[in-house]
């Protein structure tokens, strides 16, 4: 358990800092962070700022930020990186078009309310915090001095990380995914045993719902790093996909065999916990309406009968006719005919028994 809970330490030690308040989603978070990937051309163009030494405000347009404007030029020609480059020698801001394919304005002087709350100290990233704020727009500052790009977004504040260190970060998140995957399979295979032996175990069904559902936590802030790498993240995307393939599926059935609520309940009260709060076995045994880890009851048995071919319509005919996974997986063929018909029934009955043989 102690090295468990270092390993839940580590995981929230290099999960990405996500700076987003409230009032911005998570969706729009990630498309933010999608405009300015890698292999974009609003990457390309910010990449070659900070490599010529130039800051610069950029800001997208919207039908608010007109009464912000002042000053400036009109420019309505195409985005190229080298054209953003170049305007960048002029201390105004850069005014792009929504989908960021036209340079409409340079050289713009930004006029927000200074009335609104800034926690920004240069006047370069004052005014994209506040402007940001006002129109609710993408505004991203680029600072020479600290060599950084800083994206404001409504409320929202994020510093784009270096390519090197988001890989870093996201080959360990990888790391810790194929250890629990390894885990999670490990007191899968147990439960499986149990199961087919016709002994449910709670405590062994806690086990795989907690390994399950760490690894689908650390896969949501692995898709963080995914974004924010763009075309740099490929191998990585197939690798998660790999590893977390089947995870939330199998998950699921466990929850719908020992949950005394319906399964919706358990998987919304299961998705509010934090990682500490995984660990703790209490957490979970509420999840499930449970009051403690020694209580024993007959199991319906959805995960074990759906390793078969059976639609689930068959399954849930074959469970509601038998009452238990132990029925289910003992009665004759006879019984399953009854429900399912003859052909379906001695085809099911076969890959029961070779999934007791694989066990």
């Amino acid at each position: 358990m102690e090295e468990e809970k270092r390993e839940v330490k580590e995981i929230q030690r290099t999960i990405i800092p996500i700076q987003a308040q409230n009032k911005v989603s998570e969706e729009e978070f990630l498309s933010v962070l999608r405009m300015a990937a890698p292999g974009t051309s609003l990457r390309t163009a910010l990449d070659g700022a900070l490599k010529a030494g130039k800051g610069a405000l950029i800001v997208v347009e919207n039908e608010n930020l007109l009464p912000i404007m002042d000053g400036g030029f009109r420019v309505n020609c195409r985005f190229t990186p080298q054209r953003v480059i170049e305007l960048t020698k002029m201390d105004g801001a850069i005014i792009l078009s929504k989908d960021l394919r036209r340079i409409n304005h340079a050289n713009v002087l930004l006029t927000p309310e200074s009335v609104i709350k800034s926690s920004e100290t240069g006047t370069r990233h004052k005014a994209a915090e506040r402007t940001a704020k006002q129109a609710s727009t993408l505004v991203i500052a680029i600072s020479e001095r600290k060599h950084e790009v800083s994206m404001f977004y409504k409320t929202m504040r994020y510093t784009l990380k270096n390519t090197d260190e988001i890989l870093r970060k996201a080959n360990e998140h990888i790391q810790l995914l194929e250890k629990q995957r390894e885990l999670f399979d490990r007191h899968t295979d147990k439960l499986n045993r149990l199961e087919l032996r016709n002994y449910p175990s709670l405590h062994q069904s806690l086990q795989v719902i907690q390994k399950g559902r760490m690894i689908q936590k650390i896969a949501e802030d692995m898709k963080r790093y995914l974004v924010e790498l763009g075309n740099e993240g490929t191998l990585l995307k197939a690798r998660l996909k790999e590893i977390t393939t089947g995870i939330e599926k199998e998950t699921n059935l466990v929850i719908k065999d020992y949950t005394k609520l319906d399964i919706k309940k358990s998987k919304i009260l299961l998705e509010t916990l934090s990682y500490d709060e995984l660990m703790d076995h209490e957490n979970l045994l509420r999840v499930l309406a449970y009051e403690k880890a020694t209580q024993t009851m007959p199991i319906k048995g959805w995960r074990i009968l759906s390793k078969t071919s059976l639609p689930e319509s068959d399954i849930a005919q074959i469970i509601k006719n038998s009452g238990s996974l132990g029925k289910a997986l003992h009665s004759g063929i006879h019984a399953y005919q009854d429900v399912i018909g003859g052909d379906k029934a001695a085809l099911f009955k076969e890959e029961l028994d070779k999934i007791k043989l694989n066990v």
